[in-house]
């Protein structure tokens, strides 16, 4: 037994939404009194919940374990590949079967290096095959998983490994490695640390390799192993996420065996995968694996329906992401929205040098296929018979779209994802008129991933869709427009933050449900629109609320040159933003560099400008492109509700933002209260100069950082 246990006899809690739109009171948090167990969370390592069982459909389905998940695939899919990847120039595959056997050894050897029931082994590397079966392996032996952001620092690590109290380590190589070496006399639990990639530089105590890993319980009897699995049940936690911690400390989200099984199930269901016994599905694995959106995509649905999961190269999103889909041709394909951005970014780029003719080619068809598809959505169809549609898309299809799908290895995939993030309807309108819509997904780490998948038969610009069967959506506090909080309800639900009474406290309500922090309302077809995050809301020494992400995605859409763009004015008396412009990337290190993109260079052409570089526009240095900027600002401004809404000042950054830099998160999200503090400066001149109607212009330039 884990030692985990704490005082629950804490007073209830009420989560104050100061933010909301309107001030009517949320409903108490859950109750810790003495009620019968099971409840419907815990924060107890060893704890268990009541599922959220509904009486019909999906929510009704029997409960499974992971390793009841499994052996039902193994059953089904034996001799299906499972797994793919590459050593050289070679592919190598595993089938079900054999990757069940080989993750039940990992489990065998997990037990022989010590690892106690309910305590974790730490995942910190780049997906691959033994990222997954050191996942599974664990849970099979009654441990925690638990993956590690790959950009962690030592110090980031160290809380994560000790908060969970991580048994064993394995990490992709000699630098990951040093992470925990450098901590490893401030882990009490740490019994053993794995490498798996590459040769060990050196030999140490407790340090293997991964054959040497994969042998030590080869020879183990699975008599130990099957009673740990017997155990098991699906209301137990197998999994920790823990969240970024751009708001304190990072929180262990616990997963249980059916938040997984289940989930898996209803979202396999929703998005229409078809079983391997049909025709099977692949998967490109790339996205990190510390974060449940790759997880449940990568791991859990695949396995569900028997697909193949193939894993892309360590440098994926530094370039070589390309090649391993034009490879693979997956089926279903899951990108943030950065990803999305970059490849239009590239194909904008290559279509700029194209000749006139295949210029005005694409141009005509690009405005075939988004008339086209702008006509399917008001259907709320996106797959509309062939005979309705008009005889340019066939035209349009032939000479473009399908040329377009190849180049990016995208001619088998007819489910294309955005999630993780916000994405802008610029990006969207991109992708739709090239025939490849991009349905949007929403969820989070307490929801086991999705709560709401936008599909061919459920399509609207914007919308993240509508909900997963078997779940619940509530919007808590509404105001006079429909916008309330988005609240969840259904067996995706989190068990609880490990050892979080009050944290848990906040994000669950009385009755259960599960306060996202989101801003949203729905259509009067049920599409639910993110429109906001309560958290982010900008509240003006006037008292009016500001949601940020609208008016930055107007400016990018505005400025196709602006790369990140952060909205200033909490508790000030009017907006100010922080800009950054599109630059080039370097492909090793990810750290934006001082070029420009192409795209960002023909934008200072068309106005005059000969700039090539990030330094010669910053800070006011061009005046041609910062006339461009307020240009653009002005039609932004006339767009407000509100004068409160408008952005009095800006300053364009010397950098762009980065996961590197430490502005954006894993998942490219925007890390606000980071870059408040790392441009404190920049921020605090733009309320200190001259009068708040003076915009900072080429005239009045802020002083660069």
């Amino acid at each position: 037994m884990c030692s985990c246990r704490e005082s629950e006899a804490s007073s209830i809690m009420i989560m104050s939404l100061l933010h909301l739109p309107v001030s009517a009171p949320r409903p108490d948090s859950l109750s810790v009194g003495a009620a019968a167990e099971p409840r419907l969370w815990t924060t107890h390592c060893d704890g268990a919940v009541k599922l959220r069982m509904g009486d019909s459909g999906l929510a009704a389905e029997t409960p499974l374990t992971i390793n009841q998940m499994f052996t039902s695939a193994v059953e089904r899919f034996g001799d299906f590949v499972a797994l793919g990847w590459k050593e050289g120039e070679q592919q190598k595959t595993m089938n079900y079967r054999d990757y069940y056997q080989t993750c039940r050894s990992a489990a065998k050897s997990f037990l022989k290096l010590g690892l106690q029931r309910y305590h974790s082994v730490g995942i910190l590397g780049f997906n691959s095959a033994e990222w997954f079966i050191a996942d599974i392996g664990a849970i099979l032996a009654g441990g925690f998983a638990v993956g590690f952001y790959t950009t962690n620092s030592p110090e980031a690590c160290q809380y994560v490994a000790e908060n969970c109290k991580a048994d064993i380590m394995v990490v992709e190589n000699h630098k990951q490695l040093q992470k925990i070496l450098q901590i490893e006399d401030k882990l009490p639990h740490l019994k053993a640390i794995i490498q798996y990639k590459d040769t060990l530089k050196e030999k140490r105590p407790n340090l293997y390799t991964w054959a040497e890993f994969m042998e030590l319980g080869r020879e183990e009897s699975d008599a130990r192993l099957d009673a740990i699995i017997s155990s098991q049940k699906p209301n137990q936690c197998c999994t920790l996420i823990y969240t970024s911690g751009t708001t304190g400390q990072p929180k262990g989200v616990m997963l249980s065996h059916d938040n997984l099984t289940w989930t898996a199930l209803s979202t396999s269901r929703h998005v229409s995968l078809t079983d391997a016994t049909q025709a099977q599905e692949i998967v490109v694995s790339y996205l990190p694996l510390s974060h449940i959106a790759a997880q449940m995509v990568d791991i859990w649905v695949t396995m569900r329906v028997g697909g193949a999961t193939y894993f892309a190269q360590p440098d994926a999103l530094k370039g070589s992401l390309v090649n391993t889909l034009k490879e693979v041709r997956p089926t279903a394909f899951m990108g943030v929205p950065r990803v999305w951005e970059k490849m239009q970014e590239k194909m904008k780029s290559a279509g700029a040098k194209s000749s006139t003719v295949r210029r005005k080619v694409a141009a005509w068809a690009k405005d075939v296929g988004l008339n086209c598809q702008d006509s399917r959505s008001d259907q709320e169809e996106i797959n509309t018979a062939a005979g309705r549609t008009p005889l340019g898309y066939h035209i349009a299809k032939k000479l473009v779209f399908k040329k377009v799908r190849k180049a990016l290895g995208l001619d088998r995939c007819t489910k294309c994802y955005t999630g993780a993030a916000p994405i802008t309807k610029e990006t969207l309108e991109f992708f739709l008129s090239l025939d490849i819509p991009l349905f949007e997904l929403y969820g989070m780490s307490e929801s086991t991933g999705p709560h709401t998948i936008s599909r061919p038969s459920a399509f609207k610009l914007t919308s993240c869709g509508k909900e997963i069967p078997g779940c619940k959506t509530k919007l808590h506090n509404q105001d006079e427009e429909g916008n309330g909080e988005i609240c969840f309800w259904g067996r995706h639900v989190f068990m609880g933050y490990l050892n979080m009474v009050e944290r848990t406290e906040e994000s669950l309500d009385a009755e259960g449900w599960l306060h996202s922090g989101d801003l949203g309302k729905h259509d009067e077809n049920g599409f639910l629109f993110i429109t906001g995050r309560i958290k982010e809301l900008i509240i003006t020494a006037g008292g009016e609320n500001v949601p940020p992400v609208p008016i930055e995605d107007e400016v990018k859409e505005a400025l196709p040159i602006i790369s990140n763009a952060m909205l200033i004015g909490d508790k000030k008396k009017f907006l100010s933003m922080l800009l950054t412009i599109k630059c080039q990337v370097n492909q090793e290190s990810g750290e934006p560099e001082d070029e420009l993109t192409p795209e960002a260079v023909e934008f200072c052409r068309k106005l005059g400008s000969n700039a090539t570089r990030v330094s010669e526009i910053a800070g006011g240095r061009d005046r041609a492109v910062h006339a461009a900027i307020q240009k653009g600002m002005d039609k932004v401004n006339e767009k407000a509700t509100s004068n409160a809404q408008r952005v009095q000042k800006w300053v364009v950054l010397d950098r762009d933002f980065s996961v590197a830099g430490g502005e954006l998160g894993p998942t490219m999200k925007l890390k606000r209260p980071v870059v408040a503090k790392m441009y404190k400066e920049q921020i605090d001149n733009f309320y200190k100069q001259l009068s708040p109607t003076t915009p900072t212009t080429p005239d009045t330039p802020l002083p660069p950082k």
